[in-house]
């Protein structure tokens, strides 16, 4: 998904996907161990787009923090 995409989501969504995601990368890693796993780059986009959606959501937090204080 792109950035835009992502930045146009509210924060229940981004989490909802952020957890998604991690179990989607749990069952691959679960697959590479038992010598399964068809498409191993798939589990570098997924903790690319993990890492995307957490920048966005602490970009939020310190947006609000920023205007609390």
């Amino acid at each position: 998904m792109k950035i835009k995409e992502l930045r146009e989501q509210t924060v229940e969504e981004l989490t909802a996907r952020a957890r998604e995601l991690k179990m989607e990368a749990l069952n691959l890693r679960l697959q590479q161990q038992s010598g399964q796993l068809e498409n191993p780059a798939r589990l570098r986009l997924i903790r690319r787009e993990v890492a995307r959606i957490e920048t966005i959501l602490s970009e939020r937090a310190n947006k609000v923090q920023g205007a609390a204080a």
